[in-house]
């Protein structure tokens, strides 16, 4: 079935092949259809998903994800203003609907990130963190 991450996949391949225009087009395209930004720069493991088709996804292009992550709608992953580095999520995420994750923050592995939640600490492995910031709840 053809969504965002589908697209994101094709572009990433065709990037790292260092072939110019398609993947911009690409990209082009997967904003037209899914109103995502997904750049092919941006580095998402193997297993990720994107709840219904990616829609609304915000991620900064030198965003690092690892494997088997589920990535929900109206999600930011983003910079922040004075920071250089962006997030970098460990392996088996889940980020709800509506999640932010900005600026040079690290997510640990197995984490559960609630629903609006807008994380700018760090999170460490095997937790749940939800609300404005985000604390560690679980």
């Amino acid at each position: 079935m053809v969504n965002a991450y589908s697209f994101y996949q094709l572009a990433h391949k065709l990037y790292l092949k260092k072939i110019p225009i398609i993947p911009k087009i690409i990209k082009l395209l997967c904003f037209l259809i899914y109103n995502s930004s997904i750049p092919y720069e941006c580095v998402l493991g193997k297993g990720t998903r994107f709840a219904y088709s990616g829609i609304g996804v915000v991620l900064h292009k030198r965003t690092v994800m690892g494997k088997n992550c589920m990535i929900g709608t109206q999600v930011t992953i983003g910079g922040k203003s004075g920071h250089y580095k962006v997030p970098v999520i460990g392996d088996n995420v889940y980020l709800a609907t509506g999640a932010k994750i900005l600026g040079p923050v690290k997510i640990g592995n197995n984490v559960i990130v609630g629903a609006n939640a807008v994380v700018i600490n760090d999170v460490p492995d095997n937790s749940v963190v939800a609300g404005i910031p985000a604390k560690v709840i679980k």
